[in-house]
């Protein structure tokens, strides 16, 4: 799978290199500031009980 977005970049290697950096850094940006938010409405782990 990695191979296969590897190839699918344009340009040279360090072209790919910048790409798949800036990638990652929007996914983590998208998760951190969008998913993992609306996800601690429903699952809050302060509220745990153990029996």
């Amino acid at each position: 799978m990695y191979a296969a977005l590897w190839r699918a970049l344009p340009g040279p290697w360090w072209v790919r290199l910048f790409l798949v950096l800036l990638l990652v850094a929007a996914v983590l940006y998208g998760l951190f500031f969008y998913a993992f938010p609306w996800i601690s409405e429903y699952v809050n782990p302060q509220e745990v009980t153990v029996e």
